[in-house]
């Protein structure tokens, strides 16, 4: 059975709020749920960012998993919500800067939880919504899915978006979409290196859980070690890009999950993890 997780609006999101969660076997299930199309409101943000914190420091909580309801994963930015705002003293600029701020602070906060976080992307994930799925570690989506940064169509250039997208798909595939403003289909989002796997819509549920279940059977500091090693060494040159997970790998080695996995498997048994 699903325990609905003791988060801060947790009745609201029974209600139907802008965000529900659940949580099975150690998996966060965020579900975007601002129909028709998810888009990223101040609200919805912050109902994210506050859930994502919570979950970092939550031990029962091993991989999170950002999904959505209805046909559109995200539509990005709530527009009329930002154009609302043209008519403030400032002529918005106030609260543009506010949302741009608040969307790359969600997406840092995906990119330093300390544990994994997967996107199921059923249906358009398009500006914001693009960049939330590019944040993420992984990223599995239906064949119908759909994918674009089409800012440059209305005169608003992707550039937050454009963030993530850059690191996530190759350097001319990313300006391509950025440039053209063009949709591509999940095929061609793989081949970008935007999502990881594509599955029959029937069977996108099972195969994220799946997924998600084989990564929250592993050493809780393992994943977290390794997660923040990752982006690390990203930024580096490769010879000390070498050095600091080098170190990483020291230090690694001394922790007790460690020992405990390398005895478990010398031993041929299963290892019980203690996150330490």
């Amino acid at each position: 059975m699903a325990e609905i997780v003791s988060f801060p609006d947790a009745a609201r999101a029974e209600e139907g709020g802008l965000l529900t969660r659940s949580l099975r076997d150690g998996v966060l299930w965020l579900v975007l749920d601002n129909p028709p199309a998810n888009v990223l409101s101040i609200a919805l943000l912050e109902a994210l960012m506050e859930d994502l914190e919570m979950a970092g420091a939550e031990p029962d909580v091993r991989v999170v998993v950002i999904a959505s309801t209805g046909n559109v994963f995200s539509a990005g930015h709530d527009l009329k919500e930002l154009t609302a705002h043209r008519a403030d003293e400032d002529q918005g600029a106030g609260f543009f800067e506010k949302t741009f701020r608040l969307a790359a602070d969600l997406m840092l906060k995906i990119t330093h939880l300390p544990k994994p976080v997967i996107a199921e992307i059923d249906g358009l994930a398009t500006a914001a919504g693009c960049q939330l799925v590019a944040s993420c570690d992984l990223a599995i989506c239906t064949d119908s899915s759909t994918f674009c940064t089409p800012g440059v169509n209305i005169g608003l250039f992707c550039s937050t978006p454009m963030v993530a997208v850059s690191r996530a798909a190759h350097r001319k595939q990313a300006m391509e979409m950025l440039l053209t403003g063009e949709t591509i289909d999940a095929s061609t989002a793989k081949d970008f290196g935007l999502v990881n796997r594509i599955v029959p819509k029937q069977y996108l549920a099972q195969v994220v859980s799946k997924y998600a279940a084989v990564i929250a059977s592993k050493s809780p500091l393992a994943l977290k070690i390794g997660k923040e090693a990752f982006n690390r060494q990203l930024e580096l040159p490769a010879e000390a890009a070498y050095d600091y997970t080098a170190r990483v790998m020291v230090e690694n080695m001394l922790t007790q999950d460690a020992q405990e996995g390398i005895a478990a498997f010398l031993g041929k048994r299963k290892p019980e993890w203690k996150g330490e």
